[in-house]
């Protein structure tokens, strides 16, 4: 499969050329491999956040109505609760026992009639109380928070009261234990390596599974989808051999992949330098040696999975059966992305980088950290170069078969 001379190199370029043309003629498949890789992450980032925000925003700005139940309001309870944003209705206590039974207000709650019901009741030197609302309601749960806010509020004030009327210092009493000084101060891992744990725990997941899911389609379209149009035949008469052909169409899905992944990254530090500059998230701090390593992980990953899915898809029946192989296979990325996310890098066996793809996976979580250790840089190296030598072998024996253009098993 090592192609030694300039003619060779020429013909599986003619070929990658050939199918990456063809695979993007349809504007469609522009937006599935240009537009939707580089808007992602910032969608993702940017546009969520702010989604939320905007939610956030408008929870707090509805009004709410709460049925106060009790035989004496607290008036320091009452005053909590004096804003335009939230209604108060107050009535007796009726019998429930406890005061969390919703009883008959049930159906108060489940008409909306109203969002909320504060129970509060004194019993001997002691308040107890209870709300009622509905959690599938997102005001009856709004309404549940601001109860809980002013409950809270009321809670400190008798507090204080209490230990006031005792002759005690209320902030020596409450606060016996302390922190000197500022907390943010204890932590001596720089906003650098903070941002790059955060981004380890999901940029290597996504990378994975986006370099399986891009190579699906242009992986079935340049084996199964041209044996279905009678063209398969056609490329295999040309004057190049099966080993020239399989590099050529791995080259082209490498090569359309490759887009996508380097547009997805370019995307994720758009949103990254977008949240640096707000303050949220840092930029991890990283060595060119982790860099470079990270830029070699990510290569000999897509090199072992574009390799497969031409092999698989060129051992399938049709388009529709290689789609039904390819699709679900992405469990296969999916799970061992999970997994990794819970390893503890610190301490963490060996042999966890010899197993395939959570050895590339714990590499990016280990390099976007910038650690980098030479035990496990050579061992996830060696397996992954390993596995990819394996599944070329695999496509290139797929390509080998006399029966490559009529075979259907």
């Amino acid at each position: 499969m090592i192609l030694v001379n300039n003619g060779s190199f020429k013909r599986v370029k003619a070929i990658a050329k050939k199918e990456v043309v063809e695979f993007t003629r349809d504007w469609r498949t522009i937006i599935a491999i240009i537009v939707i890789p580089i808007l992602m992450f910032p969608l993702l980032f940017i546009m969520f956040p702010l989604l939320l925000e905007s939610e956030a925003a408008e929870l707090n700005s509805i009004v709410v109505d709460v049925v106060i139940q009790s035989e004496e309001v607290p008036v320091v309870l009452l005053e909590q609760f004096n804003t335009t944003s939230i209604i108060i209705t107050q009535e007796n206590l009726s019998e429930n026992s406890p005061l969390s039974a919703p009883g008959e207000d049930i159906e108060r709650l489940r008409s909306s009639s109203v969002d909320a019901i504060l129970r509060v009741e004194q019993r001997d030197d002691a308040w107890y109380y209870a709300i009622i609302h509905i959690s599938t309601s997102e005001s009856s749960n709004e309404a549940r928070s601001r109860l809980i806010e002013g409950i809270i509020a009321w809670e400190n004030n008798e507090t204080q009261r209490i230990i006031s009327e005792q002759g005690l210092d209320v902030n020596s009493t409450l606060n016996p234990v302390r922190w000197d000084g500022d907390v943010a101060q204890g932590d001596v891992a720089t906003q650098g390596e903070q941002a790059g744990m955060v981004l380890s725990l999901f940029i290597p997941l996504v990378l994975a599974v986006w370099t399986f899911s891009s190579a699906i389609q242009p992986s079935i379209d340049m084996t199964a989808g041209e044996r279905e149009r009678g063209t398969l035949e056609a490329l295999l008469s040309l004057p190049c051999t099966r080993n020239e052909l399989l590099f050529g169409k791995w080259l082209g899905v490498a090569t359309i992949t490759g887009v996508g992944v380097l547009l997805q990254i370019f995307g994720l530090l758009f949103a990254i330098g977008y949240l640096a500059s707000s303050s949220i998230i840092g930029i991890p701090d990283l060595s060119m040696e982790a860099i470079t390593l990270i830029i070699l992980s990510i290569m000999l990953f897509a090199v072992m999975v574009v390799a497969l899915e031409l092999a698989l898809a060129m051992r399938s029946h049709s388009v529709k059966e290689a789609g039904s192989i390819l699709g679900p296979a992405i469990i296969l990325i999916i799970f061992p992305a999970l997994f990794t996310q819970v390893i503890n890098l610190d301490g963490v066996e060996n042999f966890w980088f010899a197993v395939p793809v959570v050895n590339v996976l714990l590499a990016l979580r280990e390099l976007l950290m910038d650690r980098v250790i030479a035990e496990h840089v050579a061992i996830w190296f060696g397996t992954s170069l390993l596995y990819a030598f394996m599944a070329a072998y695999y496509a290139a024996k797929q390509f080998g078969r006399e029966d490559i253009v009529t075979s259907l098993s």
